[in-house]
């Protein structure tokens, strides 16, 4: 007898009911891009189940082994210590069962996921279409479609100087791609503010910046981060990744990365 692949979604968790439909749509994502595994989502705060929780009800059901995805851009403080506790703590409670522990979902070891640009790039594509402009959740009016000769990739923030700088490997990346310059930007625990991003793209001759949320989810520091672009006059606003297809396809690769092809066996 077998069981489907078991994954857990670690999602950070937020009281904005918002970032919850949008982990629970990127789990939907993963599970019709994956129809035989076993996908459920968790969260660290504010919402549960708890990690630790489904990785129970998995050994509940038989299963011996899960794979553990976080659902994070950069290898923070939640990434390092938050996500690992959470399978200490459930061999605390009594769980058995062995736990691969999957890479973030940005950069790792210098190397810019593909898929995470291709997630990127149809954001700010859609954010510049006629159809979606400048149009975001924070209610703007739809600015003339074009292309951005500037980017600003914005994040949440955090004082972790390493995950920082793979911030700025996935933006210097997209900047590659799309062939303009490009800047960071962070809502908290980091300067510069995109309202600061946008003006300094403006004041070396950028006419049209575009905001490229490094979010997967919107919040309130979405929408402050997008408020202080806008206050600059920026362009475009891309919104978070949510559960974009390349999103979907970027975990699905952590999964098998992290030995998720494995035919998983009852426990004994």
């Amino acid at each position: 007898m077998s069981f489907r692949q078991a994954v857990v979604l670690v999602a950070h968790g937020s009281r904005d009911p918002r970032a919850g439909r949008a982990t629970e749509a990127l789990a939907a994502a993963v599970r019709a891009r994956q129809p035989g595994w076993d996908v459920r989502a968790s969260y660290l705060d504010h919402s549960v189940p708890r990690p630790r929780q489904v990785l129970a009800s998995f050994a509940e059901a038989g299963h011996r082994r899960a794979i553990m995805v976080p659902l994070l851009l950069t290898a923070a403080y939640h990434g390092r210590v938050d996500v690992p506790g959470e399978i200490t703590a459930a061999r605390a409670e009594g769980v058995r069962l062995e736990v691969e522990l999957a890479e973030v979902l940005g950069p790792v070891g210098g190397q810019v996921p593909e898929l995470l640009l291709d997630g990127l790039a149809v954001r700010l594509d859609e954010a510049a279409s006629p159809v979606g402009g400048a149009a975001s959740s924070v209610g703007e009016a739809a600015s003339p479609a074009g292309p951005v000769d500037g980017v600003v990739l914005t994040a949440a923030g955090t004082r972790s100087a390493s995950a920082r700088a793979t911030v700025e490997e996935a933006a210097a990346a997209l900047g590659e791609r799309l062939g303009v310059p490009w800047r960071v930007a962070y809502a908290s625990a980091a300067p510069p503010l995109s309202g600061d991003a946008v003006r300094s793209l403006r004041t070396q001759g950028c006419r049209r910046v575009g905001l490229v949320s490094y979010f997967l989810a919107p919040g309130l520091l979405w929408d402050a981060t997008v408020a202080s672009a806008r206050e600059a006059e920026v362009a475009v606003v891309a919104e978070p990744l949510t559960d974009t297809p390349a999103l979907a396809a970027l975990v699905a690769s952590r999964v098998t990365d992290a030995g998720g092809r494995a035919e998983f066996v009852p426990a004994a």
